[in-house]
């Protein structure tokens, strides 16, 4: 097995653990809340850590219900192809919070997503427009941050995109698949990781990667 030493400006891009994405949540992801003991400890180890959000608004322009349609139907929005969700992750509610178990001190900055309420956002650096920015790149540029590590919720959606728009902002991209867990919606989670490769982004396991400084606790 060949290892991936960490240094200390690499970053661990933590994407969505939040309660509406777990077990009970209103868009659970299978097995979802299996990830939170592994980030836990993989965020002790990275001397740079951002935790997505995702953040509706009410009556959000991905939502079903605002459509007085079956969720996981797609339509057709101004910026193009929409996957319609149950209601999930609106602001301010017990939905949108972050896992209880959720334990990553060591975090520096928190991104939400989706909250402009007429485009979705899965990607933790651009919005579903391709245009809206979240100001991340830039964020992760002036702290000389040149690799990422993507783990999370969920891996055929917010990480794919997220990783995608690493790539395509110039850093390089790692997803650690044992950390991250997917929806697989059709297929999509094969044509996730197809993708993610042909962009360019790794894949690998937690157990290939060699920490140069473990960080306080």
């Amino acid at each position: 097995m060949t290892m991936i030493e960490i240094a200390p400006a690499d970053a661990l891009i933590v994407v969505d653990i939040q309660n509406d994405f777990c077990a009970g949540g209103a868009l659970a992801v299978p097995d979802g809340d299996a990830v939170v003991p592994l980030v836990n400890r993989l965020a002790r180890q990275f001397g740079v850590v951002v935790l997505t959000q995702d953040w509706h608004t009410p009556g959000h322009a991905s939502f079903a219900s605002t459509h007085g349609c079956a969720p996981f139907q797609a339509i057709n929005l101004s910026y193009g192809p929409q996957v319609l969700w149950p209601d999930h992750c609106v602001m301010g509610t017990s939905g949108a919070a972050f896992h209880p178990g959720l334990d990553v001190p060591s975090a520096q900055m928190i991104v939400r997503k989706g909250f402009h309420p007429a485009v979705d956002s899965y990607s933790a650096f651009v919005e579903a427009d391709h245009a809206t920015k979240t100001g991340l790149a830039g964020y992760l540029a002036e702290r000389a941050v040149e690799r990422l590590f993507v783990v999370g919720l969920a891996t055929d959606f917010c990480v794919n995109w997220t990783a995608l728009d690493g790539r395509v902002a110039g850093f390089d991209v790692t997803v650690i698949e044992d950390a991250c867990r997917g929806i697989d919606l059709d297929g999509s989670l094969e044509r996730a990781w197809r993708d993610m490769g042909t962009a360019g982004v790794r894949r690998c396991g937690s157990q290939e990667l060699a920490f140069v400084v473990s960080l306080p606790d």
